[in-house]
């Protein structure tokens, strides 16, 4: 009894009882999208059958991690960080040699009864290794070479990412400034970030010549406003006609080529299709004739109901449960399989038929009180590796739900981003519960000081 209050001496269980809740609501979701009426449940978790019965071992391998965690010194995390981080990589790597083909994607490395998924557990070493970094005495963000080498911790596995054609879980990493930021990071890296976003959309939604017009006006305007001001210091005048041209670059370069170059086809086509825009490749980037265009046109026609198929029944289930919801096992999108990838990137739509309105904002106002309480763990840390450590949980938590749902809801594109804790999957549910439980752990030893 004794050991026992010892080892639970400064446990958050507000943080452990969160957890608890969100894996509770997703094993009942994932069961309402598998389970027909009639089927031997005891049979199918026996057998493994469902996923639901995969999910719930996943669960009690998880569970016992979590323990595992609870248990271990949290020097260890600190005097591993870097060295995890290496792992990681090289796991990331390893799937370029061993990696399994799944969905066009080669980013899985399968172990039996499941794949493991690298490029989700290396969050858990970047988060590690960014927290180790950035709570040495000599790192400072005011710093050039402070900053490259965090950006470095953080592009290294997102590039890997990228190369596997994960490009939705590369951006995952990006999660990474907001606690950067709180360290201290220059918010000006944060406004090119978003400028960057905007001029993205812009580009997307506005014709190139028109937006290049736009463009020049804003500078030709920020020129005359700032007139005075260019007459003492000529070096503004450089500034804005920098800017001006480095966003029409962009814009007439850097986007097309993104698109072209770096993300697949069906992510432009989604990332079109969410802002409403039919996707037509370019004559002159991909030198098309006429009769080819024509020909891609039809195409597009014709597969522009299978692209947007997911998003349709995905909000058509969400749409149906109203207020208060069909109910338990008596949604007829949910159990009539309409929405493809229900339990995994799609499982928020079983939430929204199944308990309607108010259900799925419960879910959200969980979402946001589970990430106010890690924030709350981080202000209170001694250390800088604590604190930086749970920033990074509460920023990759708040991305992926965020994206995930917008994503459910047609509000952002279809890139396989999970929802923390309920979808389906070990590498998923693994990864957050490391990263949560590792957070539970340090905070468990705050009046610690961690390097």
């Amino acid at each position: 009894m004794r050991e026992q209050v010892i080892i639970s001496k400064g446990i958050d269980w507000v943080t452990i009882w969160l957890y608890f809740i969100f894996v509770s609501i997703g094993l009942l979701c994932i069961f309402s999208v598998e389970y027909h009426h009639g089927e031997n449940i005891i049979q199918n978790i026996v057998g493994l059958k469902k996923n639901y019965a995969r999910q719930l071992l996943f669960f009690g391998i998880s569970a016992l991690i979590a323990i595992f965690i609870l248990l271990t010194d949290s020097k260890l995390f600190t005097a591993t960080a870097n060295i995890s981080y290496a792992f990681g990589i090289l796991l990331m790597m390893a799937t370029f040699v061993v990696g399994k083909d799944i969905n066009g994607s080669r980013s899985w490395i399968p172990l039996g009864f499941f794949n493991l998924q690298p490029v989700e557990t290396c969050k858990i070493f970047t988060a590690l290794a960014l927290a180790k970094y950035l709570s040495q005495p000599e790192t400072n963000f005011q710093n050039t070479r402070s900053q490259l080498i965090a950006a470095a911790i953080i592009l290294t596995p997102a590039m890997f990412s990228i190369l596997q054609n994960e490009t939705g879980l590369a951006l995952v990493y990006f999660a990474f400034l907001i606690p950067m930021y709180r360290e201290g990071l220059p918010p000006i890296y944060l406004s090119i970030g978003f400028s960057f976003a905007i001029l993205v959309v812009a580009t997307i939604l506005v014709e190139k010549n028109t937006l290049a017009i736009i463009l020049t006006g804003i500078a030709a305007f920020s020129v005359y406003f700032l007139r005075k001001s260019i007459k003492r210091d000529k070096g503004i005048l450089i500034v804005i006609l920098g800017l001006w041209m480095l966003c029409v670059s962009i814009q007439r370069f850097a986007v097309p080529y993104i698109f072209k170059h770096v993300l697949q086809p069906y992510q432009v086509e989604r990332i079109m299709n969410t802002f409403g825009v039919d996707y037509v490749p370019d004559a002159t980037t991909t030198e098309l004739n006429t009769q080819e265009k024509e020909k891609q046109l039809k195409l597009k026609k014709t597969k522009k109901a299978a692209e947007n198929y997911n998003v349709k029944q995905s909000k058509i289930a969400i749409g149906s449960g109203g207020i208060w919801g069909k109910g338990f096992l008596k949604g007829t999108q949910t159990q009539g399989d309409f929405v493809p990838e229900q339990h995994t990137d799609f499982i928020f739509t079983s939430v929204g038929e199944n308990f309607g309105f108010w259900g799925s904002s419960l879910v959200i106002i969980l979402y946001i009180l589970f990430m106010l309480r890690i924030v709350f763990i981080a202000e209170r840390q001694r250390s800088t590796f604590s604190r930086v450590y749970a920033y990074s949980v509460a920023a990759i938590l708040f991305f992926h739900v965020s994206i995930n749902i917008c994503m459910t809801v047609g509000l952002a594109p279809v890139i396989g981003i999970t929802l923390p804790l309920m979808s389906y999957g070990g590498s998923s549910l693994l990864t957050f519960t490391i990263l949560i439980f590792i957070m539970v752990r340090l905070d468990a030893d705050r009046q610690m000081v961690l390097r």
